[in-house]
């Protein structure tokens, strides 16, 4: 792991402060994060359960933390596919936790996956598969 816990914590308070709309970093080790949002009215849809793009944006600032704990503070990562499946309804008011895993890492992409999980529910409550295109290192002026 090159980025510590704290220091991604500040560079996306820094450099990312929308992605707290979609949750907060809570661990981080080698090529894997957890992020949590804590659930309110502004994330729920009719029928009142989580929709879905609150979810996306959650299942995708998890996958940035983690490629960066493992690549370094590189800004312009970015999304270049992104997957989700919604498996069963998430609890109404309770916090959903995403687990970002990657799973390879090379000189320009990454490829990862997310599960995630509604607090008081043992499954998961969707499954996410993302790809990130990583920019090439600059070398000299």
């Amino acid at each position: 792991m090159q980025v510590t816990f704290g220091e991604l914590k500040a560079f996306l308070e820094d450099h990312f402060p929308q992605g707290a709309a979609y949750g907060t970093l809570q661990e981080l080790g080698d090529g894997w994060a957890e992020m949590k949002l804590e659930v309110d009215d502004d994330h729920l849809r009719p029928g009142g359960t989580v929709s879905g793009p609150v979810m996306m944006g959650l299942a995708d600032v998890a996958m940035y933390a983690a490629l960066l704990g493992k690549i370094g503070l590189v800004p312009l990562a970015v999304t270049t596919n992104f997957n989700i499946n919604f498996m069963r309804k998430p609890a109404a008011h309770a916090a959903v936790w995403a687990r970002a895993t990657l799973l390879k890492v090379g000189r320009t992409m990454a490829v990862g996956e997310v599960s995630i999980y509604s607090t008081g529910m043992e499954e998961p409550v969707a499954h996410a598969t993302m790809t990130y295109s990583i920019p090439p290192e600059k070398h000299g002026p």
